[in-house]
């Protein structure tokens, strides 16, 4: 089974439209706030896919971005990317070892 992926487009600051993907999202019980983590598709010297994330309220007609403004939040979504991919490195050993 195939997961859609959830896409939508922004302005660029070329004023070109991008379209991005999202990643995930979620809520933060320590700010009471909505998270969006997206990305472009696009990779940084170093050949990182670049990754995204802002502030946004649900269930809404026009879903706005808004900026994330402080180091907390920010730390609160380091983390969780950083337990996803420490996860997503845990399936791929465990897979290449059955396959072994």
């Amino acid at each position: 089974m195939q997961e859609e992926k959830m896409t939508f487009k922004v302005k660029g600051q070329d004023g070109k439209e991008v379209e991005c993907e999202v990643l995930f999202t979620f809520e933060s019980e320590e700010t009471k706030k909505n998270y969006m983590v997206y990305t472009d598709n696009t990779v940084d010297e170093n050949g990182n896919t670049k990754v995204y994330a802002s502030i946004y309220t649900p269930n809404t007609k026009t879903t706005m971005l808004e900026p994330i403004e402080t180091e907390k939040e920010w730390k609160i979504i380091q983390t969780i990317l950083d337990e996803l991919q420490a996860s997503a490195r845990e399936e791929a050993n465990q897979e290449g070892n059955e396959q072994a």
